[in-house]
């Protein structure tokens, strides 16, 4: 994993996965620091992926107050119930669906939990964050938050988009990237991630952004892009675009008998 700052109060902790015929896909999780420090989501629920060496390098689980939770996919719960051991003192901010999908594999310790909905605030001492519906979500639970203090913008899934490399994936401002890239990712993931865009209103969608324009973020962090300060126009103005972007349609099986012909068969083992 890689650690990225953003501004004086933000870490990011950047993962990513190699999607075939796509690209790789940034993961990122968060950490607010303050006078109550924030977890925002806590990565792959993948074996190895360093998550919990990420979060100790850039702060002590133990002083973890909040672990805001933007949904409850497998690739933003994988050190969940590890860090509710680790940070004894921190609340778990979820919502009532969210809560229920996530009891269906571990019991949540529920009076840990506190409930959040979409218009609502949490009042972390120094910083106020109130919730909001990403215009482009892939679970009904899902809630972002903006971050009054600084302008910072997490917006869950919504933005995303694969990148061409690993490192870029990973890289601190996704300036980085090629703007023919991005933008075609960007439409490329609405469509991979929110494949009901295709089917919606226009114009409730587009009034679904409203939120995020009054908001006006610095800042807009996602958790499958690199950070990106300064592109909120930007961003809003191209996911208005998608339901009217190509469907995703993936490989089917022989795509995937042609594919699985390009690997290089493993090496036998040694007969005793």
């Amino acid at each position: 994993m890689e650690i990225n700052r953003i501004g004086r109060d933000v870490s990011v902790l950047s993962d990513q996965l190699e999607v075939p015929g796509i690209g790789f896909l940034p993961v990122n999780a968060f950490v607010v620091h303050g006078a109550e420090p924030i977890v925002v989501d806590t990565g792959l629920s993948l074996p190895g992926r360093g998550f919990l060496d990420a979060l100790g390098a850039v702060i002590d689980p133990a002083d973890v107050r909040w672990i805001w939770l933007t949904h409850p996919d497998r690739d933003h719960t994988g050190a969940l119930f590890d860090l509710l051991e680790l940070a004894p003192r921190a609340r778990l901010v979820t919502t009532y669906l969210a809560m229920g999908i996530m009891s269906t594999e571990r019991p949540l310790p529920i009076d840990r939990v506190h409930l959040l909905n979409p218009g609502q605030s949490l009042d972390a001492r120094d910083r106020r964050l109130t919730g909001f519906r990403p215009p482009l979500f892939d679970n009904p639970a899902t809630v972002g938050f903006f971050d009054h203090s600084n302008g910072v913008c997490f917006s869950s899934d919504c933005f995303g988009a694969p990148m061409p490399t690993a490192e870029l994936a990973t890289c601190g401002d996704v300036a980085n990237a090629p703007a023919d890239a991005l933008h075609a990712g960007q439409l490329l993931w609405a469509a991979v991630d929110s494949p009901w865009v295709h089917n919606v209103d226009g114009d409730r969608y587009l009034a679904s952004m409203a939120p995020l324009r009054t908001f006006d973020p610095a800042v807009v962090l996602s958790t499958h892009l690199p950070p990106a300060p300064g592109r909120a126009a930007e961003f809003l103005d191209r996911v208005s675009l998608a339901p009217g972007a190509d469907p995703f349609v993936g490989p089917d099986q022989a795509a995937l008998e042609q594919m699985l012909a390009t690997f290089e068969p493993p090496e036998p083992h040694p007969v005793s």
